[in-house]
């Protein structure tokens, strides 16, 4: 299973296995221990207990004594960072694109219409700006987080 979680570099991208009872996480192999507690086995080998909660989407890692913060993107999320691009909120078909590229939209500016869950969903500008990208059409079914279209 991929995770996608924030970091000062930008997005980091790790995946998440099942092997019987233990998770494996890019080498390092977890088991539930108990409490919050999960017992860890380091590529290097070594053995350890990690202390893990999770607050919303961050999940707070104590392990030797230090403290790690991870903060889990969610598929289809989007923030300030993200320069414009829009994406699919869940799976669904596009309906109806409502802009051109080259288009000049008004934050609160329709783009799109997406169906998903028998819901019609509209797509937004979140910003003033150019749309320079459209990457789906009426009738293409858009899995959650795909980039359906980008503003600049």
């Amino acid at each position: 299973m991929q995770h996608t979680f924030a970091s000062k570099d930008g997005p980091l991208e790790v995946t998440l296995s099942r092997v019987g009872e233990a998770f494996v996480l890019e080498g390092h192999e977890l088991t539930l221990h108990n409490r919050g507690r999960l017992h860890i086995r380091l590529r290097d080998g070594r053995q350890c207990l990690v202390h893990a909660a999770k607050v919303g989407d961050v999940w707070w890692i104590h392990l030797d004594g230090r403290t790690y913060r991870w903060e889990r993107i969610e598929p289809g999320s989007s923030n300030a960072e993200d320069e414009g691009g829009l994406v699919a909120p869940m799976p669904g078909k596009v309906l109806d694109v409502l802009v051109s590229e080259g288009d000049t939209v008004e934050a609160g500016t329709p783009l799109m219409v997406l169906e998903a869950m028998k819901m019609e969903h509209r797509i937004v500008a979140s910003t003033d700006g150019t749309v320079t990208s459209i990457h789906f059409a009426a009738g293409d079914q858009v899995a959650q987080g795909a980039v359906l279209l980008e503003l600049e």
